[in-house]
């Protein structure tokens, strides 16, 4: 006999609105806040212009260990009555570091947030950095590193970034920094980056029933200790139009796969064809019915799986595509992906492939925005990038309006097939030769 006699029959679908923004001028800082009435649950998170982008040559990763030792106890309690302090709230600290912005973030009941937006500031404001913290922190970064970067994909990762960006600038170089880099950082690299940037007021993000909240309590409490000006926002790098593709080969003997990165340079997250970009790069290879994730695993069985997007950040972008396929099948994986893109790039996209595109982008914006966290980085998006408040509330529309037509000329403007750096991390002396033979691009030994 089951249990379910009847199975329920879905509900009446309900549009989605996101939460009123409200936005507060304290002590030197903004408070931008999301009002989600009836929230039993709240989130600060204090957002820094802090991120990877600022890091020193030769110390990357220094942003990452920072903000590891922040968990490590203040000038005025040592780890234990921090942690203390923070499970006393029920509250649980959360760091991040990206290439735009260094967060410090909690999130506890409605009624507790003033006291853990306190705590958060002083993390943030007033860490105790003491040396043998740093170094043991710094060191186990270091080995963590090291583990990755012994698996496939880091390296070819960090082809790909150095030969779009150059080497020579930090945007060329790993989000995270590589094994050397965060060996290199010192307890002073640390310190003076705390110095330099994380005590300028920067930008609270509140999310929760603000009936219940005060603006100007929260503000006063995350700007405490702090000082300095606003840093003026530097404007996005210019997309090159690039040189004629190539293959560069990292060479892993032995390896019973190749690990494929493809990319070119894109505009940035606030570029004005961000959905028709976004949409294109669904129907490409966004989603499991992509038409690569079809071509390169259903059909032809060269992959678990295969992933195109574009990664935007404040001042840049990057067109990439990644996947994993047996060695004996690299040269022809190769030349069917970047027929895809080329296809995609020249004929455009089907209506009923951006059906399934806009419904599937369209209804993952409305489930994933439903905790305070996931508004908080809703709106930590808009101040980063400069969007306007209206955004969200359009943004959802937006994807369902866009039309084929609008999608196809995204993909003819901003795919470029014939200029793609091709990374191939896998055994040379097995797959060069017919690299070579493909004629998909100059191939060329990786320096890693």
């Amino acid at each position: 006999m089951s249990l379910v006699a009847m199975r329920p029959d879905p509900g009446e679908a309900r549009p989605y609105v996101f939460p009123e923004l409200r936005r507060a001028s304290v002590a030197g800082g903004e408070v931008v806040a999301a009002h989600m009435p009836g929230q039993l649950l709240a989130s600060a998170t204090l957002l820094l212009d802090a991120g990877a982008a600022r890091e020193t040559a030769g110390r990357e990763g220094t942003a990452s260990v920072l903000a590891k030792c922040l968990e490590e106890g203040t000038t005025t309690r040592d780890s234990a009555a921090y942690a203390l302090a923070l499970e006393g709230l029920g509250a649980e600290l959360s760091t991040s570091v990206d290439w735009d912005s260094f967060r410090v973030g909690v999130s506890v009941p409605v009624g507790l947030l003033s006291r853990a937006t306190g705590l958060l500031a002083e993390a943030a404001r007033t860490p105790r950095l003491d040396p043998a913290d740093v170094a043991r922190v710094r060191d186990d970064e270091a080995t963590a590193l090291r583990m990755d970067w012994a698996q496939p994909g880091p390296r070819a990762d960090a082809v790909l970034r150095a030969d779009l960006f150059g080497a020579g600038e930090r945007y060329g170089r790993p989000l995270n920094g590589d094994p050397q880099s965060t060996a290199a950082v010192t307890v002073e690299d640390v310190a003076e980056f705390h110095a330099a940037w994380l005590k300028r007021p920067g930008v609270l993000l509140v999310a929760g029933d603000l009936d219940q909240l005060d603006l100007e309590e929260l503000g006063a409490a995350a700007f405490a200790n702090s000082a300095g000006e606003k840093l003026p926002v530097e404007g996005p790098l210019a997309v090159p139009a690039g040189g004629s593709r190539r293959v560069l080969l990292v060479d892993r003997p032995g390896s019973v796969q190749s690990t494929l990165r493809l990319g070119h340079r894109a505009p940035e997250r606030a570029h004005p064809d961000y959905v028709p970009i976004t949409l294109a790069a669904t129907v490409l290879g966004g989603a499991f019915t992509s038409r690569l994730n079809h071509l390169i695993r259903e059909v032809k069985g060269y992959t678990y799986g295969i992933r195109a997007d574009f990664a935007m950040t404040r001042r840049f972008g990057r067109f990439g595509v990644s996947s994993s396929v047996q060695t004996a099948v690299t040269a022809p994986a190769l030349t069917d992906t970047v027929g895809e893109i080329t296809r995609t790039q020249l004929d455009g996209v089907t209506e009923d492939e951006l059906a399934t595109a806009r419904t599937w982008r369209a209804g993952s914006l409305s489930v994933d925005m439903q905790t305070p966290g996931s508004i908080s980085g809703a709106l930590a998006t808009l101040v980063i990038h400069g969007l306007p408040d209206d955004y969200y509330p359009t943004l959802r529309r937006k994807l369902l309006e866009t039309t084929a037509e609008e999608v196809s000329a995204a993909a003819a403007e901003h795919l470029h097939p014939d200029t793609l750096t091709l990374v191939v991390e896998g055994d040379a002396a097995v797959i060069r030769d017919e690299l070579v033979a493909s004629k998909i691009g100059e191939v060329v030994d990786a320096r890693t």
